[in-house]
Formats: C-alpha cells, sequence, structure tokens
C-alpha cells in the first residue's frame, strides 16, 4: 500500500488509506487545507492550481455529500470536472471495472475519486491506473474513507489545537464502518493520548485490540472525560443479519444524550461523518447543541480534499508528475 500510495520523492501520487502514511502526510494535508479554509471569506474563492486539469467522479455507491464537495473542493481549484453516472453507464450493461478505467483515461482524466461499495476497489484502480493518472478512495466498502478520517483531524485541530493529550471516543458501528477504521489509524498515527471504540459487542470488530484502542460495552463509562466524541451513523445496509434488537433499543443504550454529553469534558466537541439518524445515535438538541460541530465538518470538508487534490497533482510545491 506505501508504495502505491507515494512518489518516488515520498509525496502524495494517491490517497487509498491512511494506513501506509506517516505522520508528515497527516500533518502536510492539515497544513495546506488550513491555507484553503479561508477562502469561503474571500469575495473570489477559487484559485488557479488545478487550472487545465481534469477531476472525475466516479461513484459506483450512491453519496450526495462526498460527491458534492469534492466537486465544489476541484471547481474551486479551476478543474474541469466529469460526474460518471454509473447508474445509466456502459458498467451497468456489463462493462468490467478495468474497462471502464481505460475508457476514462482516454478522455485525458488525471485524477479519478473513486467511491465503490467493494473494499478493495480503489486500490485495484490505482494499481492499474496509467503513469501520470491518480486515485484518491472516496470509501471502498468497509475497508477504508482516508479523506473523511483526515477532515475529522482537520476539525479536532482546529478546535482542540494539540493532539497530543485528546482522549476521543468513537461511539457505534464500528464493524461496518470504514470512516471508524480510518479515524483509528488517523488519531493513532497524530499520537492522541487514548482511542475508546464504544459499543455493543455485534458491532464491534473482533480484531478491535490491535488496533491500539481500548472497548468499552458501556457508553457513559466510554465517555468519562473525553475531549472528543465521535458518533457514527447505524449502518443498517452493511450489517449482515439481525444484529440489533431496534433501533430504539439501540438508542435507549448508545445514543448520545445530553445527559449522557455531561459525562465527557466541559469543552467536549460532538462529531459526526453524517448522515445523521436523529433519535438512532444522536439526540437532536445535542446534533443541534453548542458542543456540535458537525455542520464545521461538512465545510471543512472541502479544504481538506482540496488539499489532497493539489498535493496529488503536485501544485503545493511537491514536484510536477
Amino acid at each position: 500500500m506505501e508504495n502505491l500510495q507515494l512518489d518516488d520523492r515520498g509525496g502524495l501520487r494517491h490517497l487509498l488509506a491512511i494506513e501506509g502514511l506517516e505522520r508528515a502526510h497527516l500533518e502536510k494535508i492539515l497544513d495546506v487545507a488550513e491555507s484553503f479554509a479561508v477562502l469561503p471569506g474571500r469575495q473570489v474563492k477559487k484559485v488557479p492550481l488545478l487550472r487545465g486539469r481534469i477531476v472525475t467522479n466516479l461513484f459506483f455507491e450512491s453519496s450526495t455529500r462526498t460527491r458534492t464537495t469534492f466537486e465544489l473542493a476541484a471547481k474551486l481549484l479551476s478543474a474541469d470536472v466529469i460526474n460518471f453516472n454509473v447508474n445509466v453507464s456502459a458498467t451497468a450493461k456489463g462493462e468490467t471495472l478495468l474497462d471502464t478505467l481505460r475508457n476514462l483515461e482516454a478522455m485525458h482524466s488525471d485524477l479519478f475519486v473513486v467511491r465503490h461499495q467493494h473494499s478493495g476497489a480503489a486500490h485495484f484502480i490505482a494499481h492499474h491506473a496509467s503513469p501520470g493518472v491518480s486515485v484518491v478512495n472516496a470509501g471502498d466498502g468497509r475497508h477504508a474513507h482516508p479523506t473523511q478520517a483526515l477532515l475529522d483531524m482537520f476539525t479536532i485541530r482546529r478546535h482542540k489545537g494539540d493532539f497530543t493529550p485528546l482522549r476521543v471516543a468513537i461511539v457505534g458501528d464500528i464493524q461496518h464502518s470504514r470512516v471508524a477504521r480510518s479515524q483509528i489509524m488517523a488519531l493513532n498515527l497524530l499520537g492522541v493520548t487514548e482511542v475508546r471504540i464504544i459499543g455493543p459487542s455485534t458491532l464491534l470488530p473482533a480484531e478491535a485490540r490491535t488496533l491500539g484502542v481500548h472497548l468499552y460495552h458501556d457508553l457513559e463509562s466510554g465517555l468519562e472525560e473525553v475531549d472528543v466524541i465521535i458518533m457514527l451513523r447505524l449502518q443498517r445496509e452493511r450489517m449482515e443479519g439481525a444484529l440489533l434488537p431496534s433501533a430504539h433499543e439501540y438508542f435507549q443504550l448508545y445514543g448520545l444524550t445530553e445527559a449522557r454529553l455531561k459525562r465527557a469534558k466541559p469543552d467536549a466537541i460532538v462529531m459526526h461523518p453524517g448522515p445523521i439518524n436523529r433519535g438512532v445515535e444522536i439526540a437532536s438538541e445535542v446534533a443541534d447543541g453548542p458542543r456540535s460541530v458537525i455542520l464545521q465538518q461538512v465545510s471543512h470538508g472541502i479544504a481538506v480534499r482540496m488539499a489532497v487534490m493539489s498535493l496529488i497533482l503536485g501544485a503545493h510545491g511537491d514536484g510536477d508528475r
């Protein structure tokens, strides 16, 4: 994974997962994102860094928020954007993933943003892509969602500064969450004091203890004195079998309420990668409350994805590819 993601000088060629990257890579992305985060306040929001480049959104799995923020990020960098509609494409008629890649490369795309329901699809495309063509993983199966983890790290850093003293709790369906896996790797790479995962045993991965986390099955004890709470959406579409009696019972045991939030530090922030299931994983008064930074995560996603694309395509002093 590491050799595939990095070029000969150690810069980003692809972004497929947090795994294989070093702390310096994450910090570089966050630093560059900081320079883009000021753009919404300007009268002219576009920068010409990717003028003449073509970015293709290749989404085999629906996602309005992720696709839209990638599209907006590319356009703010002055790239041309192609949105590939898989539902009406030749893939629906039996064309292979490799055939699709070759046809899109013939349209001179420089970077593919790939979202796929199967783990490893982005890695497969990156492995078979022509030299000079890059791939960003926008979520593949249960495997990884690196830009979501990076925008979460950016949000945390903006509110908390230094990662080192932080205790972070990730609550919910870790077993089926590609976001959680990427978050855990990023948090540990950035050196937080502790990562806690909280949920019922049926929704925690069997290999959890090898991920560098502490496990909690009780929400209230797991939230004690944490600095950051990341609530996960209940991944109903990726769950196999009846792992929970009901959404109502899940909320009774693991839903974040104002009362439970009091267990965390007074200045703890509440995050959620979205979309939110109100009354399932989080109460509305918490989602809309003063400690929620959920909408900020969405805004920060644009800056972080701008940073990733500009670094991969050599627009920030890391060389031209």
